[in-house]
C-alpha cells in the first residue's frame, strides 16, 4: 500500500510542478507549486520516502516538461529537499525552511556553472526561487497539518471522536 501511496505523491508532484508554470522573465525558468508537495510528501513519509518522492517526481517534470539539463540538478535539490524537511521537519518545523533553503542554493550552485546560465542569470533566478521556496514550505506544512487533522488517527481514534 505504501508503494502506491509514493507513486501517486510521485505523480502529486510532477503535475503539481507543472500544471502551474509562472515564467521567470530572462532566464526561461519558472516558478510552480512542486514544493508543496515535496514537502507534505516528505513530513508525511518521513525522510527516505521525501527524497524519492521529492526528487524523482521533480527530475520527471523536468524531463518530460523541456528542462533536461535541469534534471540531474533538481533530483538532487528537491532530494535532499525533501530528505531534511522529512528526518528534520517533524521534530521542529523550522527545518523545512532549511530544507526549502538548501533547495534554493542548490539550484544557485548549479546555475553558476551550467550551460547557458552563469552568474547573472542565477542570481536573476534567486528571488524568484527564494519565493517558491517559501510559498512551498508554507503550503506544504498547511496541507500536511490538514491531512493530519482529518485522519481519523491523528484526532485520538478511529471513531474520529478526540480523546
Amino acid at each position: 500500500m505504501k508503494a502506491f501511496l509514493i507513486l501517486i505523491l510521485i505523480g502529486v508532484t510532477a503535475g503539481m510542478t507543472m500544471i502551474v508554470r509562472m515564467p521567470i522573465p530572462g532566464t526561461g525558468g519558472y516558478l510552480n507549486l512542486g514544493d508543496m508537495a515535496v514537502v507534505f510528501a516528505s513530513l508525511f513519509l518521513g525522510g527516505r520516502w521525501g527524497a524519492v518522492v521529492g526528487g524523482v517526481g521533480s527530475a520527471t517534470a523536468d524531463l518530460i516538461g523541456g528542462f533536461v539539463l535541469f534534471a540531474p540538478v533538481t533530483l538532487i535539490a528537491k532530494g535532499l529537499e525533501g530528505f531534511i524537511a522529512g528526518t528534520l521537519g517533524k521534530k521542529h518545523l523550522v527545518w523545512v525552511l532549511l530544507a526549502v533553503f538548501v533547495m534554493v542554493v542548490i539550484y544557485f550552485l548549479a546555475e553558476l556553472f551550467l550551460p547557458g546560465m552563469g552568474q547573472a542569470a542565477a542570481l536573476s533566478e534567486l528571488p524568484f526561487n527564494a519565493i517558491q521556496a517559501v510559498v512551498g514550505a508554507i503550503g506544504g506544512v498547511a496541507v500536511y497539518k490538514g491531512v493530519m487533522l482529518a485522519l481519523p488517527q491523528s484526532r485520538g481514534g478511529s471513531d474520529g471522536k478526540a480523546k
